[in-house]
């Protein structure tokens, strides 16, 4: 006899079969029955496995997307006195036994092989009473059943109790049981925990933020998550881990736990920008591995512990910003100090309130940036001869300067502002690595400009506010080459100001408010802000000039909301400016602490803001929010920042961490024009906080059994199976663009030959770039414009969009295709589809949010490229140009090889861009006879330009000019020079350092004391650029000679990730120790330099 409920379900399931006939075999093939398809469809969902049963069956499964080999188990219906048991057995899995049920006080207790187990009335969801649980049998670490009970008539319990069971063969928990204990115990004490951290309770398996090797938590990582509460002292319990990150979680406070001091093997401890107090505890002086302490930005007391002496692996230490009082402690017979951090290259102790004098022991010849207290400024400092960067700004710092500090030629930047230093302003004659100088608001003598303002070749900017300065400004200081900024207000300057002469191209401000200057010549040449409120001048004859006016004129900037018309949101939210749409951003507070400008109504300049913040953020374009600029009382541009998710009202917690981190850690570069700058975050308060239902996680781990279940899964099933049959049309549509295309010309050819592109749709570019709105626009060229857009999957796309008059006929776009499709390596640039409708000729490239090797080296991108970072940066080139002329089938010659045909990703890795030159070589030719040459002056091979004969070698000749650039920076061709001829001009193997090209080097590699195999490189280069092809080396000898380059020096070549040279904490000879964060997380103490500066 068939039960009521099990006709209802064989009905319903045969509509579901009807309805998604694609789940059908084809006629050829037997109709399975319905359990049959059932579990075949329920064993691929939960992994399919072999059975030895007798029922069991080995059948080949349909036309389905994805095809698969099964085995199954038909089911048993076993009708007892008490009950209905629909038992499968998929193989592997344990089967239930003697299974016993009772109600009692509406909780259901099942006894399953000599366990019990209570299940919770959970309400009627089907109709019918229904019970959930999840059973463990035979150990948690065996077997695990998931069960829904649902009885289907609770006045005859014992008539109708249906239990269907799908026991699931689990393998073993992945968590040591110690660590998911830890874990555990530290979810109960904090709030916000990601949302995975409910989902299971088996860490290493799907928990957000651990990381586990063998079992054993290694890592946990919870930056930027919004946790709140204590940190328990169970942590230490996590024996093998290696890093720890809750930084920049304001709600985690309470003291540190002193079973820190257990984690024997932890090498990183980031908790900066929490709400940690109390002591340091003495017990982290026990972790022997520690390389890298950041503890900045907390609400710490106390002394620093003598106990952090012993941390003898210590590279960064930083306490900036908390209230730790006393002095640095050193080492003494009673015990140890931090003048044994022989390894420590950077010390943060500002924003504190540190007492004494600063310990002359505690430099060493390693260090390469120090940021201290009060008391004299030592003269042993001037023994760290690898010094990079000095901040000793708003301190307590009294007594004069050493005067043997320009000995430190490597310091790039120089800041005691905001002391009490005495005595006359330091001498920093032939400091010429420095870029940026800051001495305001000290008690320096009064002084005429000391003759370093017109010598230091490097330097960007130059701050002297309410110093001691008289006599006339030297007009020189306006001519030095990389200049851009010139703060001298509150000064006592007099005379003339002569501004007539060769004024740099990059200078952006000259700030003089408040001097005693009479009369001003300014040339044609200056166009800048120039500020002389305050100065004689003003009342007289330039009273009513823009130079004597205050400059803060103007609406300050506001991202526009017109479009949105007047619509109100409610609650926390606010209005989207791209889609108009209600949502909660993301916010903080941006504090840009020099930037070039005054005028904060400049609309172009906070566009272009906008623009880089949404396109180096992953954001969709346009979902960026800037209000309320104003300078403050600090002279630091201050701007509310909204961030806006894409299509949602809420940012899933890894998006707000990722955001979160590269604003607070400053691995986001804005615009050269805002220069450094730091980021104060606002709570953000995640969609699944405002409706996390209460429910319990027995009720989120129980499967869906009988009747009800059965329903649910074909019904998921049939939509799957509908959905995957609709993306196997649109694949299929997609992949054979031309078949439905009606040619324009007879030489448009068949459909194109594509390996790894689609065929885009004029429409879906369309939208995906805002309509090509001008904002979105990254580039153009001679080829067309090229637009940032966001695809409907939220990957990130370069669309190159030919203009007219530049499109290619139907053959040549379609060839042009079928090249950039098969050309798959790292180092060249991957196309990810096209367009070809509608008079449209599009490619789809992938986006590379780091712009061309061109804006790099000139500055525009802020990309700071140091000397291993252009060593990669070569070596991944010339990998992706060897695989072109190498490993292509057919080969290809680039014909076009130049810096800003390299892109730079996210990591700096280089990929080779624009084949649109290309020539195919076919394997029985040498040379190539062109009947008209094509590349770029500058990086045109004169053999190839003479003969019009192309071979392997012209690219090899281009890329050694290339090579010659990241020397200089310069282009191929500047002022009537050419590099190849100036560099051969200037070497001197005599010349250990720079091999005599010093005079024509990029200043800021030029002072670098780490210029690994800098004469092998040049060498090199001037052997790629030599005038016979047959002089040159191939591109696959280029690679080798630049593995060695690299591998010589200790550095890593398996990646060609330019980034990686910031990020390695091995290294031979000089290299230095890198932090754990990315490249351009210039240092933890609040704001990064304009310079760039960066840790060695």
């Amino acid at each position: 006899m068939v039960a009521p409920w099990q006709r209802v379900c064989m009905a319903l399931a045969e509509y579901y079969l009807r309805a998604f006939s694609c789940l059908c075999p084809s006629e050829a093939t037997p109709t399975p029955s319905l359990l049959q398809l059932f579990f075949r469809q329920a064993t691929s969902l939960f992994g399919s496995s072999s059975s030895s049963d007798h029922h069991s069956k080995e059948e080949k499964v349909g036309p389905l997307p994805v095809t698969m080999s099964l085995k199954y188990a038909l089911p048993e219906v076993i009708e007892t006195e008490y009950a209905i048991v629909v038992q499968i057995s998929l193989s592997g899995v344990v089967s239930l036994n003697d299974v016993e049920y009772k109600i009692v006080n509406d909780k259901l207790l099942i006894r399953a092989q000599s366990s019990t187990f209570e299940y919770g009335y959970r309400g009627s969801p089907f109709g019918y009473p229904t019970y959930f649980t999840m059973v463990e049998l035979n150990g948690a670490n065996r077997f695990c059943a998931k069960l829904m009970v649902v009885v289907l008539d609770d006045k005859k319990l014992f008539d109708y109790l249906l239990v269907f069971c799908l026991l699931i063969h689990a393998r073993d928990a992945l968590t040591n049981s110690q660590d998911a204990a830890v874990l555990r115990s530290l979810k109960d004490q904090w709030k916000n925990v990601p949302p995975s951290w409910d989902g299971s309770d088996d860490p290493c398996a799907t928990w957000e933020g651990i990381a586990c090797n063998n079992s054993r938590v290694t890592s946990l990582g919870l930056s930027t998550m919004g946790l709140t509460g204590k940190m328990s002292g169970d942590i230490g319990g996590l024996t093998e881990l290696i890093s720890l990150d809750l930084s920049f979680n304001p709600g985690l406070t309470g003291p540190l736990s002193p079973k820190l001091g257990d984690l024997q093997k932890l090498t990183i401890l980031i908790l900066a920008g929490c709400g940690f107090s109390n002591n340091i505890p003495d017990e982290l002086g026990n972790l022997s591995e520690l390389t890298f302490l950041a503890l900045n930005s907390n609400n710490l007391t106390g002394g620093i512990p003598p106990s952090l002496g012993k941390l003898s692996n210590l590279y960064w230490l930083d306490l900036a910003d908390n209230q730790l009082r006393g002095q640095i402690p050193v080492s003494s017979a009673y015990g140890p100090g931090l003048d044994q951090l022989k390894k420590a290259k950077h010390f943060h102790f500002n924003k504190n309130q540190l007492s004494g004098e600063i310990p002359s022991q505690l430099f060493n010849s390693d260090m390469s940036l120090i940021h201290i207290l009060e008391g004299n400024i030592p003269s042993t400092i001037t023994l760290v001869q690898a010094l990079e960067v000095l901040r000793l700004d708003r301190n307590f710092l009294k007594g004069t300067v050493p005067q043997n500090l320009n000995n430190l030629t490597n310091i790039v930047e120089l800041n005691l502002a905001h002391n009490m230093l005495s005595g006359f302003l330091p001498n920093l004659t032939g400091m010429n690595s420095l870029n940026y100088v800051d001495l305001s608001n000290n008690s320096f003598k009064q002084s005429i400009a000391p003759d370093w303002f017109s010598t230091l070749q490097s330097l960007t900017t130059l701050v002297i506010e309410s110093g001691p300065l008289e006599g006339s400004v030297p007009s020189e200081l306006f001519s030095l080459p990389q200049i851009q900024e010139v703060k001298l207000r509150n000064n006592a300057f007099g005379d003339k100001l002569d501004m007539s002469g060769n004024i740099n191209e990059h200078l952006q401000l000259v700030d003089l408010e408040n001097n005693d200057i009479s009369s001003v010549t300014i040339g044609s040449a200056y166009r800048s802000t120039l500020l002389l409120i305050g100065n004689p001048v003003c009342s007289a004859t330039l009273e009513n000039t823009v130079y004597c006016q205050i400059q803060q004129s103007g609406k300050p900037y506001s991202t526009n909301l017109g479009n949105c018309g007047s619509q109100i949101c409610t609650n926390d939210q606010k209005l989207n400016p791209q889609s108009c749409d209600c949502a909660y951003p993301y916010e903080g507070t941006l504090y840009f602490r020099a930037p070039t400008f005054r005028d904060i109504s400049n609309a172009s300049l906070f566009h272009s803001l906008e623009m880089s913040l949404w396109v180096k953020l992953g954001l969709t374009p346009g979902s960026v929010s800037l209000q309320n600029s104003f300078f403050n009382k600090d002279d630091y541009l201050q701007v509310q920042l909204g961030l806006f998710p894409s299509g949602e009202k809420y940012f899933n917690r890894s998006m707000v961490q990722r955001i979160g981190f590269s604003l607070s850690n400053q691995t986001y570069k804005p615009p050269h024009e805002f220069g450094p700058y730091y980021f104060i975050a606002s709570p953000y308060i995640f969609g699944d906080e405002q409706g996390r239902a209460h429910i319990s996680r027995r009720v989120i781990a129980g499967i869906s059994t009988g009747c009800a279940f059965l329903v649910l899964v074909l019904a998921v099933l049939g939509a799957y199976a509908v959905r995957q049959k609709r993306r196997a049309e649109q694949a299929i549509a997609l992949s054979k663009p031309f078949a439905s295309w009606t040619p324009s010309g007879k030489d448009s050819g068949g459909a194109p030959q594509l390996k790894g592109a689609r065929w885009f749709s004029y429409d879906e570019l369309k939208k995906c770039t805002s309509n090509f709105l001008q904002r979105n626009q990254i580039g153009s060229g001679g080829y067309g414009k090229v637009y940032r857009g966001v695809l409907s999957t939220g990957q990130i796309v370069a669309i190159k969009r030919a203009q007219q008059g530049s499109t290619q006929g139907g053959l040549e776009f379609k060839t042009e295709i079928e090249l950039l499709s098969r050309v798959h390596h790292k180092n060249l640039l991957g196309l990810v589809g096209f367009c070809f409708e509608q008079g449209e000729q599009m490619l789809v490239y992938e986006f590379m949010a780091n712009g061309t090797l061109r804006e790099s080296l000139s500055g525009k991108s802020g990309v700071h490229l140091d000397w291993k970072r252009r060593l990669r940066i070569a070596l991944g080139s010339a990998r992706g140009l060897a695989y072109l002329h190498e490993l292509a089938n057919p080969p290809i010659i680039h014909r076009d090889v130049k810096s800003s045909n390299i892109l730079l990703d996210d990591n700096l890795t280089a990929k080779v861009a624009d084949f649109g030159l290309s020539k195919l070589v076919s394997d029985s030719s040498k040379g190539h006879i062109s009947t008209q040459v094509k590349g770029t002056l500058g990086y045109l091979d004169p053999e190839y330009y003479m003969t019009q004969q192309l071979t392997e070698k012209s690219d090899v000749y281009s890329f050694g000019v290339v090579m010659l650039e990241l020397i200089t920076a310069k282009q191929p061709i500047e002022k009537g020079k050419y590099v190849v001829r100036e560099v051969r001009a200037l070497i001197d193997k005599n010349d250990e350092t720079h091999y005599g090209l010093a005079e024509i080097m990029d200043p800021t590699i030029r002072g670098a004391p780490c210029l690994v195999g800098f004469q092998r490189f040049i060498e090199l280069a001037v052997q790629c650029v030599e005038e016979l092809a047959s002089d040159r080396p191939t591109m696959a000898e280029v690679v080798k000679s630049l593995e060695n380059i690299l591998q010589n020096d200790g550095l890593n070549t398996n990646s060609t990730s330019a980034s990686s040279s910031r990020t390695e904490f091995t290294g031979s000879g000089k290299g230095c120790l890198k932090h754990p964060y990315s490249d351009a997380f210039d240092y933890s103490g609040g704001y990064t330099l304009q310079a760039k500066v960066e840790p060695k």
